[in-house]
């Protein structure tokens, strides 16, 4: 099988370095690259064209193309049958390539607790989807905590549910041209339809949890507010997890001012609920915390445990703001939506 790298590419000198040095390292080296540039202003294409004889990489220069229209672009250019997506900003662990796409092969029995089919059928079965993971490569205290706070583990995974992202996914471009690519209307929350659609369809999806990209966490809490107000937009746009949204609002808008109202009248009950609440919210990711403070001092270990509400929190914000945007944009775009 011929396998095709893809990714787009917008003002991203400072990170391509170290994703194209983990592509030549790969055990399985892909037969092609493909690479879409948005528009970028910095030195981004000078590393690409650099780097692009060695890697057997074709750069597509696509000026205002979002993410969505940037990979169906060098999808579209990529002569490979078997399509594996990353992004810019992400290293990918040595095997990434060789681990996505050894459950393509119908030959290759799928290993207990490897790689097992999100839709229950015999080992045999043709895949279609191979969902690879993703890990945070954080830097410093607060890049920690905002990784416990907002990743998975791979505990955490049921993979008969997990939606892949874009980041580490491979699929068949067939799959990819019978339901129409990428959303090119959506701007963030692309991959979510993607995933959908490939579902909806019927095809096949496996899990790949060695198949592991590294990427790095946003470095502030302001980048990191403007990074979750986008995917609450997203979602707002593309009417995602509805419920999701409701049970947030409800939570802070309503649960919240009742709690801290009843401790004044009934103050027992109200500081339990308040416990019990920031218990819920709270438990897994200092759980997850734990054992990323191994190494840190106890000065950093104390600011981490203090980031983590606050990041909570502060990504909560975001969605709430960020979420009737979209469905503002959704309910005046509804034919674009298609």
């Amino acid at each position: 099988m011929t396998v095709s790298l893809i990714f787009t590419v917008k003002n991203e000198a400072g990170a391509l370095p170290r994703l194209l040095d983990s592509i030549a390292a790969q055990t399985r080296a892909p037969d092609e690259i493909v690479v879409v540039d948005g528009g970028s202003t910095d030195a981004t294409l000078d590393v690409l064209n650099t780097r692009a004889k060695n890697l057997s990489m074709q750069i597509i220069m696509h000026p205002g193309a979002n993410i969505s229209q940037g990979r169906n672009i060098a999808i579209r250019a990529a002569r490979g049958d078997i399509i594996c997506a990353t992004d810019a900003g992400v290293r990918l662990d040595t095997r990434w390539i060789e681990e996505l796409v050894k459950p393509f092969d119908s030959r290759q029995p799928t290993a207990d607790g490897e790689v097992r089919s999100a839709v229950g059928c015999q080992r045999s079965a043709v895949v279609d989807v191979v969902s690879g993971f993703f890990v945070p490569d954080p830097r410093g205290v607060f890049e920690t905590a905002l990784a416990a706070t907002t990743l998975p583990v791979l505990a955490d995974i049921r993979p008969e549910k997990f939606l892949p992202s874009s980041r580490s996914v491979a699929f068949r471009k067939r799959a990819w041209e019978q339901v129409g690519g990428y959303p090119e209307w959506l701007d963030f929350c692309e991959d979510l339809i993607f995933d959908f659609a490939l579902r909806r369809a019927g095809f096949r999806f496996a899990f790949a949890p060695r198949a592991v990209a590294h990427f790095r966490p946003r470095a502030n809490l302001r980048a990191f507010f403007r990074q979750y107000y986008q995917y609450a937009r997203g979602d707002g746009k593309a009417n995602l997890w509805f419920l999701r949204h409701v049970i947030r609002y409800t939570t802070y808008l309503v649960a919240l001012p009742l709690a801290l109202a009843l401790v004044f009248v009934v103050p027992l009950l109200g500081f339990a609920i308040l416990i019990f609440g920031f218990l819920g919210m709270f438990f897994t990711p200092y759980k997850r915390l734990a054992p990323m403070l191994r190494d840190f001092s106890f000065g950093d270990k104390v600011r981490a445990v203090v980031w983590t509400p606050i990041i909570r929190v502060t990504g909560d914000v975001a969605k709430m703001i960020g979420y009737p945007v979209g469905v503002v944009w959704r309910m005046r775009n509804r034919q674009g939506q298609k």
